[in-house]
């Protein structure tokens, strides 16, 4: 590796909540820099979360994350000419954002309805442990319980 490894930026929280990580996930929200068009879609959504369960959205965005946030992922890793899935454990940043993503993508993939309502039940079907986003942790797990025996290339 050349150079130094890029710096950790610190990311300011976000102005309704005042938490870094609704900021974080509204920053994963955004596309082609619509900052605004991305926090109304989140607030949206947690508006539309505390009508649907009449829980505090917080709590179910918090647990939705944390349900869906993986300890282990799969990496390819190739020795000798062969190439091994090899199960390696997940930082905890890492697993919030492999977390972010799943959720979005599961949201994005639903059709017909405003992205605003497919994030919130998204976030409610992983806050139950179900839903698209919770096959793809589960997913993870079983090819990493399968490649198991490969366990030790892992650094």
């Amino acid at each position: 590796m050349r150079g130094k490894p890029a710096t950790k930026r610190k990311i300011a929280p976000d102005i309704k909540f005042n938490r870094a990580d609704v900021a974080k996930f509204i920053n994963y929200i955004m596309e082609r820099g619509k900052k605004s068009t991305a926090r109304e879609i989140f607030y949206d959504a947690l508006d539309i979360i505390s009508k649907k369960t009449k829980n505090d959205p917080l709590d179910v965005f918090e647990t939705a994350i944390r349900n869906v946030s993986p300890t282990v992922e799969i990496k390819g890793k190739r020795v000798g000419g062969a190439n091994y899935q090899v199960p390696m454990p997940v930082r905890s940043e890492r697993g919030y954002t492999l977390g972010c993503r799943w959720l979005l993508i599961a949201a994005r993939a639903k059709k017909g309805k405003r992205m605003a309502e497919k994030l919130a039940d998204e976030l409610i079907a992983a806050y139950n442990n179900e839903g698209a986003a919770i096959k793809k942790k589960q997913d993870t797990y079983k090819m990493a319980e399968a490649n198991r025996a490969f366990a030790h290339f892992a650094r």
